[in-house]
């Protein structure tokens, strides 16, 4: 569908920000802070936003640009770092009627160089583009046209964490957008990100040099996902009865950390009847094309991917991510737990992890060949995501806690859910320190893990009996504890700093904080680990393909038969046009319409998120579809 160019208006009304929301995107309000950030961007300020995935960030300057569009004042570019996340906003932006184009490798140059025209004319909405292209002469000089021409209205850096070293995503090509407010300092400029803390915050301000800019922080919580964390045992087995259990059929991204196991686990998911692609940079291209494509128009698939995958996913039905593997740090976890959820409805963050996970984060951070000052940075965050994994209290309280937002228990995670018993691990890690002193006072021995917890269950090994070690006075001192056990208490100690891993075999070291817990002057309460359970009955074979989902609000049988309905009619318009569905019309929409049952135009207008473009391009065939 091709979208006619919204050009400047003879109407004053037509520029108002309310009348745009409601006309082009068929929304009857702002959400939350939308409307101040808003009336303020659109008045000419600048604005750094910090709002959470699923929360309007887009609106914030695509309604600004339409207005200042309308206004006489030209083209809105648009930052932002990946090619997928361009063509769906531009899609998006088409099929609600805003002309709007994308400039980047994917076009011909034919095709770069007429969205160029378009541009220079002033008749293009929105332009998209990468840094690195924003940074180049020939795209400056156009800039500079444009500027001088009064025919350029708006600066949008879309994920603008991505330029703090701070951040989880640095790319250093945004660190090249300070241009920006040099070379043109009377264009107002909106920086957007879902998630930074109070450094990363800082460190935007000061490289996009918006020290002037009004700061727009919205609350952190997603309260419709829950969150989840479980010991390691069986990672797979967990995973699989995780989703045969409670996600059959539903869409939803499985995060590891390597290729490699990216490639395994999507293999193995698929051999037990799950419907599950692989996404990581190791693939050709294509393949991660494809497979991202398929993810976006296709109900039902499982991605298996590394962090490479969701930066600008805007698919709304995700239901649930799952880490097979412990993230770098918070701000991490939260974006990528953030991309389930988006349309409202329930969805459920679940990671698995164990004492492995640890020691291989402690170990890049201290590999790194990064300065000492940053690598305190990270070993500080990654010790903030390590009090989350091993809380026993409400996650939610202590996840907004890190963005500096208070909260009281949410009654939708695990801890609040089923509360953990808890024991006291001091004595045991006394013991545990001890045997770790007694290995290096035997000729300065280091041992992993394995093997210490063989000697404190008084288990003779090959190499228990190599070393001699069942002569040690510590040998047999954990025996009342079970393996799990010790390894929560050694994943603490790790955790809390008391013990360090050392080398390519992560033997166990003392630190100097380790003697405060050898006096007992440091108290360890721990979670009872939880009992292994045996796997679903429905898991193998919990494929969902051609599984109906309920509608996302309750009605009666024949609305749900009228829901289903339009989610067909659906499927084969975005087909026909090449875009996942929900740009066409959210479920959200579609569900709103199956319980009105609207009888003409006028009452379907009425429905959120139905706008006057699409009631034009649509309005009639819905109509027949809701009649049967």
């Amino acid at each position: 569908m091709s979208a006619e160019p919204v050009l400047a208006s003879a109407s004053p009304s037509s520029a108002v920000p309310s009348h745009i929301l409601h006309e082009v995107f068929g929304y009857a309000a702002f959400r939350g802070q939308q409307a101040d950030i808003v009336d303020h961007v659109t008045a000419g300020g600048d604005a750094l936003v910090l709002m959470p995935t699923g929360g309007g960030k887009s609106l914030c300057y695509q309604v600004p640009a339409i207005a200042r569009h309308r206004a006489g004042q030209g083209v809105a570019l648009v930052v932002s770092p990946l090619i997928a996340l361009m063509h769906d906003q531009v899609g998006a932006l088409e099929e609600a009627g805003v002309h709007a184009s994308f400039l980047n490798s994917s076009l011909t140059g034919e095709d770069a160089m007429r969205i160029e025209r378009e541009m220079m004319s002033g008749r293009l909405v929105m332009l998209y583009a990468a840094p690195e292209r924003i940074a180049t002469p020939r795209f400056l000089a156009q800039l500079d046209s444009l500027y001088e021409r009064g025919l350029l209205s708006l600066f949008a850096i879309d994920e603008a964490h991505c330029v703090s070293q701070w951040g989880h995503d640095f790319r250093e090509d945004y660190l090249s957008l300070d241009v920006l407010h040099e070379r043109y300092p009377n264009v107002p400029r909106i920086a957007l990100t879902a998630t930074a803390d109070e450094l990363t915050r800082a460190d935007m301000i000061e490289r996009l040099q918006l020290q002037d800019a009004r700061v727009f922080i919205s609350s952190f919580d997603r309260p419709n996902i829950r969150y989840a964390i479980v010991e390691k045992d069986n990672a797979r087995t967990q995973l699989l009865r995780f989703i045969g259990d409670e996600h059959e059929g539903d869409a939803g991204i499985v995060y590891c950390q390597s290729r490699k196991k990216v490639d395994e686990t999507a293999d193995w998911l698929v051999s037990e009847g799950l419907n599950a692609l692989p996404y990581h940079a190791g693939l050709d291209a294509s393949v991660r094309k494809r497979n991202q494509d398929r993810f976006l128009r296709e109900d039902g698939i499982v991605m298996v991917a590394t962090v490479a995958f969701g930066m600008g996913i805007d698919k709304p039905d995700v239901r649930f991510v799952a880490h097979l593997d412990l993230p770098k740090n918070i701000e991490g976890y939260y974006q990528e737990t953030g991309r389930g959820g988006r349309d409202g409805a329930p969805a459920d963050a679940w990671m698995t992890y164990g004492l492995a996970d640890v020691v291989n984060q402690r170990r890049m951070i201290d590999e790194s060949p990064a300065g000492e000052e940053f690598k305190r940075g990270q070993r500080a965050k990654l010790d903030a995501l390590l009090a989350l994994a091993e809380a026993h209290d409400c996650r939610r309280v202590r996840l907004l806690d890190y963005f500096g937002e208070a909260s009281s228990p949410c009654g939708n995670c695990d801890n609040c859910l089923s509360p953990p018993a808890t024991w006291d691990a001091t004595e045991a890690s006394r013991k545990a320190l001890s045997c770790i002193y007694r290995f290096h006072q035997n000729n300065g021995q280091r041992f992993g893990a394995g093997h210490l917890i063989d000697v404190l269950r008084g288990k003779v090994t090959d190499k228990v009996t190599q070393y001699r070690h069942e002569g040690l006075s510590t040998f047999g001192i954990g025996a009342d504890l079970s393996e799990t056990q010790w390894r929560a208490v050694l994943r603490q100690l790790i955790a809390l700093g008391h013990v360090r891993t050392e080398g390519e075999w992560n033997t166990l070291e003392l630190t100097a904080s380790a003697r405060d817990v050898l006096r007992g002057e440091v108290q360890l309460l721990l979670r009872v680990p939880s009992e292994t359970k045996g796997r679903s009955k429905g898991s193998r074979g919990a494929t969902g393909r051609g599984k109906e989902r309920p509608p996302p609000i309750p009605m009666d049988a024949d609305g749900t038969a009228r829901f289903n309905a339009l989610k067909a009619w659906r499927g084969a318009v975005a087909k026909e046009h090449n875009l996942p569905a929900y740009i066409v019309f959210n479920d959200a929409t579609l569900a709103e319409m199956a319980r009105v049952a609207p009888s003409s135009l006028d009452e379907l207008a009425e429905i959120s998120g139905v706008g006057v473009k699409k009631l034009e391009a649509y309005g009639s065939e819905i109509l027949r579809v809701l009649g049967g």
